[in-house]
């Protein structure tokens, strides 16, 4: 069996990441830290080089490498909310420790993650048979930054 771990580009904050995911998310851990044995480039021997976490029970590593690759929105974690309550205390949780918020429910933690808190009730009205709705639901999204549950059922029932 073939396992997959993701593996995440950090300036040597790796740590304070996963534990921050750990504290934020539920199903999430600070699993190990693991020291360079000798010296690399941006960094030497006994600097903490790589972490390994679990974010919502996705198996990661962060990579304590240096500011060379930051982190785009061409990565993001989707985390999928069943109420409005959930949607704000991770939007918030993000967005209140140094984050960023972006439009249509992505933002971005301060280590540049990008993250998607889509609650259920948006990805079922982009889903739905009617494409009049799915239109309406679109509409209504791409004039948020978090999304709106209470807005977005409205957009649904037209």
């Amino acid at each position: 069996m073939t396992g997959v771990t993701l593996c995440l580009w950090y300036d040597g904050t790796a740590r304070d990441a996963a534990a921050f995911y750990a504290d934020t998310f539920p199903d999430s851990s600070l699993d190990a830290v693991h020291v360079a044995p000798g010296d690399f480039p941006g960094g030497k021997a006994g600097d903490e080089l790589t972490v390994e976490f679990t974010v919502l029970g996705i198996k990661c590593v962060g990579l304590n490498g240096g500011p060379i690759f930051p982190h785009s929105e061409a990565f993001s974690f989707q985390v999928a909310t069943d109420s409005q309550e959930e949607t704000d205390r991770y939007w918030n949780a993000i967005v209140g420790n140094g984050g960023q918020e972006s439009a249509c429910g992505w933002c971005k933690d301060k280590w540049g993650l990008s993250w998607q808190i889509t609650p259920r009730v948006l990805t079922e009205g982009m889903a739905h048979p009617d494409a009049a709705v799915r239109q309406r639901v679109f509409a209504a999204m791409m004039t948020m930054h978090k999304i709106d549950h209470a807005a977005i059922e409205a957009a649904v029932r037209g």
